[in-house]
């Protein structure tokens, strides 16, 4: 390929809109272009890088038994009617109507498309285990795109099903793919991920795991353990807290707090602390509006998902109204009268002499003891970890918390799929029973941009050859000179004969514009081609991780690249 034929622009310039290093680097090479939000057009480059990873990819995916299928982008509704996931996913889910008046979805996830596919080949048990993956096409309607191709709307994903007549064989299989998937991120650049524990969220079933790239870019949380192998999303990490009771409880006192409504305020005001204080959050659920108030110790935030899981339902932050019978900024659970759902975190357990609201404007209590003065026997953990808190797995107080990219997930569905869509097999001996599955998936594009973000500099992504949109970069420093033309036409015929990758520079352009795209394209190694390199007899080839640079005599420079590349 000849740059100067590239379609796409390079530019120096950090476009104002990208907050990721990624983002910035694919809009300035030449790898992606805004569409719309969260929808990107792709140009060559990141096209043969994409074209890699699937690639590695399916590899893997092959060598534990999977067989690639294509399930339709657009997708009657009546599929996820029958999964009961038509109503209960939210504004993510793409409706529409076809011209016929049939609703129709576009796929966000395939588990019923899966499901569907395989239910008539897989009712007698001597067909089990399989799997089946595609590499495809989704859409799922983000309401915060951001990041480039970290989030967005429209995504290329591999996401394979597999499908068991028992727990165990799942497990075994489940494993498999975990191990298939530590290849896939070590074969594509990025050996550092770490899988941790995570919430299933609308996927349901009984396990799932998350595959983690650490980065400051990142938008998930995650907590680690310097202390054992303990990982998880802060999402699914139980928040273990120990009861700072004092050996005295003081009376439980009314006293006027004008003015002050948060618990920093309060605090101050009273000369407390959040640690010894009692906050309340209110939420409404989606169906219904009702409301939903959780108390928890004051230095601690609500976990949102544990909150949704437990309530089995959506919600969202609370409008408080005159009418409502909250008295916000002065809300506690002593006194407290309405019809609300009141959960109380475990944070709260056993706690004594707390600060809390006195659901009046304008007044709190001190000294309230959970024990003492609440008639309360349920308690749940609706908070998240903290930085230096205790780790469920050892106990040790060494939680780190880290930002975090997920380039991969799989699920232990169990039969949440197969059984509402009515998909059964037949044993040995006759008798009719729900098949189980799995579900594995990786974000193709999002791969590819946390690869970048992973490998970069201040001039351009450094990729690494696996998935390298070329092996070679081959630069002609003043293509107007005929003795560097001909040399730098007769390598590339070379290279292109040998089957060597190569991005070949021809134009008439100063070196600095040259090497500056050169940069941008991210190319593993490069060949440069000058006057003075031809004068002392020689050609330089450097690698883009500027690990080295050398001179190699003419003679020698195919074979010194067909060595650096494994051609």
């Amino acid at each position: 390929m000849k740059l100067a034929k590239l379609v796409g622009d390079r530019f120096k310039e950090r476009p104002a809109d990208c907050v990721i290093d990624s983002h910035a680097l694919m809009v300035r090479g030449g790898y992606i272009k805004y569409v719309a939000g969260g929808i990107y057009s792709s140009y060559l480059p990141l096209r043969k890088i994409t074209r890699k990873i699937e690639q590695i990819i399916r590899e893997e995916m092959d060598a534990i038994d999977g067989q690639e299928v294509q399930f339709p982008v657009a997708l009657p509704a009546s599929l996820w009617e029958e999964s009961g996931r038509y109503a209960s996913v939210g504004k993510e889910l793409l409706r529409f109507t076809d011209r016929n008046g049939s609703p129709m979805v576009l796929g966000m996830t395939h588990e019923e498309a899966a499901v569907q596919l395989v239910r008539e080949y897989g009712q007698t048990y001597s067909k089990y285990p399989f799997m089946i993956y595609q590499i495809q096409t989704k859409f799922r309607d983000e309401a915060r795109p951001r990041a480039g191709l970290i989030r967005v709307r429209e995504f290329t994903m591999k996401d394979a099903y597999s499908f068991h007549t028992s727990q165990e064989d799942l497990e075994a299989y489940y494993e498999r793919c975990h191990k298939a998937y530590e290849r896939i991120f070590a074969r594509v650049g990025i050996p550092e991920v770490i899988s941790v524990a995570s919430d299933s969220g609308m996927m349901g079933g009984s396990l799932s795991h998350e595959f983690m790239l650490l980065t400051p870019a990142g938008e998930d949380t995650i907590a680690l353990c310097d202390s054992c192998d303990y990982h998880a999303n802060v999402e699914a990490a139980e928040n273990i807290t120990t009861p700072r009771r004092d050996a005295v409880s003081a009376p439980l006192s009314m006293v006027e707090t004008p003015d002050a409504h948060t618990i920093d305020e309060v605090c101050a005001f009273l000369g407390g602390t959040p640690e010894k204080s009692c906050k309340a959050v209110v939420y409404q659920r989606c169906d219904d509006d009702r409301y939903i108030i959780v108390f928890l110790r004051g230095d601690l935030e609500v976990n949102e998902t544990k909150l949704t899981n437990y309530l089995g339902c959506e919600i969202r932050p609370a409008a408080i109204t005159e009418d409502c019978g909250l008295c916000a900024g002065f809300i506690g659970p002593y006194g407290l009268k309405g019809a609300f759902t009141v959960l109380m975190d475990l944070s709260l357990k056993e706690e004594n002499n707390l600060i809390c609201g006195a659901n009046r404007t304008g007044y709190h209590y001190t000294g309230l003891d959970v024990s003492r003065d609440l008639n309360q026997t349920e308690y749940h953990d609706f908070t998240k970890i903290t930085d230096g808190g205790i780790c469920p797995h050892c106990g040790k107080k060494t939680i780190r918390l880290s930002r975090g990219i997920e380039v991969g997930n799989i699920f232990q569905l169990g039969d949440k799929y197969t059984k509402a869509m009515h998909m059964e097999y037949t044993d040995s001996e006759g008798a009719a029973h729900t098949p189980i599955m799995g579900c594995y998936g990786i974000g193709v594009g999002r791969l590819a941009a946390s690869v970048c973000e992973a490998h970069h500099d201040d001039y351009g992504p450094i990729w690494p050859l696996s998935i390298a949109p070329w092996q070679v970069h081959l630069c002609a420093i003043r293509a107007d000179n005929e003795d560097v033309r001909a040399f730098a036409d007769n390598l590339y015929r070379e290279f292109t004969e040998t089957h060597i990758e190569v991005i070949y520079d021809d134009r008439i352009v100063s070196a600095g514009v040259m090497f500056s795209d050169a940069d941008l394209l991210g190319v593993p190694f490069r060949v440069i081609v000058s006057p003075r390199n031809l004068k002392e007899g020689c050609c330089e080839i450097a690698s883009r991780d500027k690990t080295f640079q050398k001179k190699v005599p003419l003679a020698d420079v195919l074979a010194a690249v067909k060595e650096l590349v494994g051609a």
